[in-house]
């Protein structure tokens, strides 16, 4: 990734959190990948951890339509993934895609209550809607809506060890090239 699509991503995003009202913490922490893909309009978020705790973490993203966060799963990490504005798909299945059975039924909580799914079923969710990921379910999620923020709130993250994706290809944190100046420091920049 460029730096200059990191300056211009973390730009969109700040506009799109403030026109929501979204006040980010002093300092915030910015995460910006493209999963190591090299096509961030495809395959792409944006980041910022709100907190990181032993016991938890709080994150808000952003996504553009036509970006996805590829198929992934994690073995520690139970989340919720919140919808703080626009629309979103996430795609669930009760094992990892391939292995299990679709179509295989199993229960997850949308809006904090239990409701029976299917491995491979797409959950639209609109504002102020939510859905648990316990470990193991493997999970991708993309925008409906032109811009979405979306949430996370989870037991402790570790971005490094605890992310299991389909595509052997992915890495979680991108390159990046620099082109100019940054305007933010990633979590991935070197100290």
């Amino acid at each position: 990734m460029n730096r200059s699509e990191v300056n211009q991503v973390v730009k969109d995003a700040s506009a799109m959190f403030k026109n929501n009202g979204w006040h980010l913490p002093p300092e915030p922490k910015w995460d910006v990948t493209d999963f190591g893909l090299s096509d961030f309009n495809s395959y792409g978020l944006v980041l910022v951890n709100l907190a990181e705790e032993a016991e938890y973490c709080e994150k808000l993203m952003y996504a553009k339509k036509g970006m996805t966060t590829p198929c992934h799963a994690h073995k520690m990490k139970k989340e919720d993934i919140i919808v703080r504005n626009g629309r979103l798909a996430i795609q669930i299945w009760k094992g990892k895609p391939g292995e299990d059975k679709k179509g295989d039924p199993f229960k997850i909580k949308i809006n904090g209550l239990f409701s029976k799914v299917y491995s491979g079923y797409i959950l639209k969710l609109s504002s102020g809607e939510r859905v648990t990921l316990v470990p193991g379910i493997y999970h991708e999620f993309y925008p409906l809506s032109d811009e979405c923020i979306i949430g996370e709130v989870s037991t402790a993250n570790d971005d490094l060890h605890d992310n299991f994706f389909i595509n052997e290809d992915i890495g979680r944190f991108s390159d990046i090239i620099e082109d100019e100046l940054p305007i933010v420091k990633l979590i991935s920049d070197p100290e």
